[in-house]
């Protein structure tokens, strides 16, 4: 599925390229949600979330195919013990990063990137404040920055169902319909075997007979 895969590979070059800045790089689980204290523990860190599809805009004539407009949003978040000042700007510590200096890198190593897959690469968008302030003699400061990519959806034909590859099959796991499968939805039934091919040859003028033609079988090796 393209956004498992997209949060994947956003995870992926961050841990990379963040590299010592972080204590740690993750999808989100609602760390800012909860008890604030235990994730302030964990600064400086990132988080990427998807944030939603804005648009969605056919791409063919037959409304098959659209291309999905959507978000992902990375959360940035530091902190300091000397100053609110300091969580932001960073420090003369090893440890003080400092958040608008995560900010810059997180959109240095993604903007205008496709990470190897079928999106559109990364555009930069707003960058928000989350949290700024202090708590408990420490301030810190959390920032989230939006970036934009597009991808192709293929719409099933009419009152058809999802048909996943067999079991077996090179992409059967990797389909985005296997979800299908493994959680017993509906299922249509799968495309028959290709088993032959025929090409007929019209000279002109066409009487509309064959003049000629050729006949394309699967190999059975």
């Amino acid at each position: 599925m393209i956004l498992i895969q997209t949060e994947n590979a956003i995870i992926a070059r961050l841990r990379l390229g963040l590299g010592r800045m972080v204590k740690e790089v993750g999808s989100y689980g609602g760390e800012l949600d909860g008890a604030l204290e235990e994730a302030i523990r964990r600064f400086p860190a990132a988080w990427v979330t998807f944030g939603g599809v804005s648009k969605t805009d056919p791409t063919s004539t037959s409304r098959q195919k659209f291309k999905a407009t959507g978000q992902f949003v990375v959360m940035v978040g530091d902190r300091n013990v000397r100053s609110e000042a300091a969580g932001r700007h960073g420090g003369p510590g090893s440890g003080e990063i400092g958040s608008y200096s995560l900010v810059y890198a997180v959109r240095r190593l993604l903007s205008s990137q496709d990470l190897g897959l079928p999106i559109a690469e990364l555009m930069p968008g707003r960058v928000r404040t989350l949290f700024n302030t202090q708590q408990e003699r420490q301030a810190f400061s959390v920032f989230a920055c939006e970036f934009q990519t597009a991808w192709i959806e293929e719409a099933l034909p009419r009152d058809h169902w999802p048909c996943p590859p067999g079991a077996g099959a090179p992409d059967a796991e990797s389909s985005p319909d296997a979800v299908f499968a493994r959680f017993q939805g509906k299922l249509g039934q799968p495309d028959p075997d290709w088993l032959r091919t025929g090409l007929y040859y019209h000279l002109s003028p066409d009487d509309g007979v064959p003049d000629a033609q050729d006949i394309l079988t699967r190999s059975k090796s």
